[in-house]
């Protein structure tokens, strides 16, 4: 009973790391190699296979955003441990592919070309890579104009030009050189481009000084931001973070004084689903609505300078 792991999307400059963890056990499914050298038609079948097959799955996600933070040693290692949980059958041994123990676990063993190599290990590339493409899809939606479909986040020349033209989204990886370069190289000219739907705005127009308070105040309570002032042409959410496992999805609301209110009256039945739909979609472009507890916070400043003055931590 081995249980093989593989990871996809290390080098990408945009869009997660994923790990896939199986457990075949007896399961024989023909055609499994290299997720690499398959196409993406027959990866497609075989990912099917394997999920009605294999005795345990785990797909484990890592954000760019987290990438960022922890750095890609760490992120590797944590997608790993992410899929592992997942796990609920019985294996004797792990084998991951490449030199890198990820797990700190007696009974592992690293294999370069393990892919290619043993049965499992090649079921979970091929698991991790189907994943993480029609993610990338789907954000090609979200994020149109960087052909995330096709390039699924390398830096090819298409991805190159994108950036120039309409800068970096909250998918990219600001830790890497080539992102962070452009990051850095906008910035002198006081006209870093963060994605926005239709259009990209200065860092001046959306990191006002209320949302700033609010993320200072999330973070003072362990959460973990994952990302300010995510927008689509169909929805926006202001701050989304984690904590605990839960993912938050938070309004900001800011009056300079409560002379028509404070900003949580500004919460009306419509902005209320209009936020539901935006989580929803956040959480179906991601694949997380049913991975993950979700809930719709607010927090209402007012003043000026801004202070927080209500924290709504979940609207029921």
């Amino acid at each position: 009973m081995i249980l093989g792991i593989d990871e996809v999307g290390r080098g990408p400059w945009a869009g997660p790391l994923v790990v896939g963890a199986i457990v075949l056990g007896d399961a024989k499914i023909k055609g499994l190699n290299d997720s690499k050298k398959l196409s993406a038609k027959k990866r497609s079948f075989l990912a099917v296979q394997i999920k009605k097959s294999a005795r345990g799955i785990g797909i484990g996600w890592v954000s760019a955003s987290t990438i960022d933070k922890i750095g890609l040693s760490a992120a590797l290692k944590l997608a790993s441990k992410r899929a592992m949980n997942q796990i609920d059958c019985k294996y004797d041994e792990i084998i991951i592919d490449g030199t890198i123990k990820l797990v700190d676990e007696d009974n592992v063993t690293t294999m370069p070309k393990a892919d290619g190599l043993i049965a499992a290990v090649s079921a979970a590339s091929i698991i991790a890579k189907v994943a993480r493409d029609d993610y990338m899809i789907k954000l090609d939606k979200v994020f149109p104009g960087y052909n995330f479909a096709h390039n699924v986040g390398y830096g090819t020349k298409d991805h190159q030009l994108a950036l120039e033209e309409n800068g970096i989204t909250p998918i990219h990886r600001q830790s890497f050189a080539p992102i962070k370069k452009l990051a850095l190289s906008s910035r002198c000219y006081k006209k870093t481009k963060v994605w926005s739907g239709s259009t990209s705005l200065s860092t001046t127009n959306i990191g006002n000084s209320a949302e700033s308070v609010a993320e200072e105040f999330l973070a003072s309570k362990d959460h973990e931001i994952i990302a300010r002032n995510w927008k689509t042409k169909y929805c926006e959410i202001d701050i989304i973070s984690i904590k605990d496992e839960v993912l938050y999805f938070t309004e900001v609301k800011y009056r300079k004084n409560d002379r028509a209110g404070g900003g949580i009256e500004a919460i009306t039945k419509k902005k209320e689903n209009q936020m539901r739909f935006a989580a929803k979609f956040y959480l179906e472009s991601n694949e997380l609505d049913e991975k993950i507890d979700a809930v719709l916070s607010v927090i209402s400043l007012t003043g000026n300078p801004p202070v927080v003055e209500t924290y709504i931590k979940n609207i029921k």
